[in-house]
């Protein structure tokens, strides 16, 4: 049986900076639309930045749960592979389009295809999903099971509304807390 390691550093802050990192973006955000639209202007370029940050961070943290997972069966690694995949692929798709908004030549010259307009952020968060899922239902469990639950929660609060970001920060930063704790996971209850 193979052992899982401890979350590493590296995954431990990606964990506490994501969340700061999509608050900021969330407050700005609120502040940039008190005038009724969102656009350029500092708040707006000073948020996406915290948010391009966030995505790319995002990645990383993909690629760290994958290391996490267990995958002494080749069905493990083909799911934790694929997961891996997808988030990836969705957090490509994110930083794209925020790169965009940031760069409006760029948007203009080279925009994100239509279809990966919706099939980026659902693959972000199965991919995501899958994963802390895969933690917590593996032997020994790496999270709570409480851990994904909020994570979805996060991803259903900005499908609703992006202004309510800031609040589906704080979620999100609840669910990745086990994972930024500086010790061995596998007494995760």
């Amino acid at each position: 049986m193979t052992s899982t390691p401890p979350a590493s550093r590296l995954s431990r802050l990606c964990c506490a900076l994501i969340p700061l990192l999509l608050l900021s973006y969330g407050v700005l955000r609120l502040i940039d639309g008190m005038d009724g639209h969102h656009g350029p202007g500092l708040p707006w370029n000073i948020g996406h930045l915290c948010f391009l940050a966030a995505f790319l961070l995002l990645g990383v943290l993909v690629r760290e749960l994958r290391a996490l997972v267990p995958t002494s069966t080749a069905r493990m690694r083909t799911a934790a592979g694929a997961a891996t995949a997808a988030g990836l692929f969705g957090a490509a798709c994110f930083v794209w389009v925020i790169l965009g908004d940031l760069f409006p030549a760029l948007s203009d010259t080279a925009p994100l295809p239509a279809p990966l307009e919706l099939a980026g952020p659902l693959a972000f968060q199965l991919g995501l999903l899958t994963l802390l899922i895969m933690l917590v239902t593996t032997r020994p469990r790496q999270l709570p099971i409480w851990s994904p639950a909020l994570a979805f929660t996060f991803f259903l609060l900005i499908t609703v509304n992006l202004d309510l970001l800031p609040l589906a920060a704080l979620i999100l930063m609840a669910a990745l807390t086990p994972l930024a704790r500086p010790r061995t996971l596998q007494a995760a209850r």
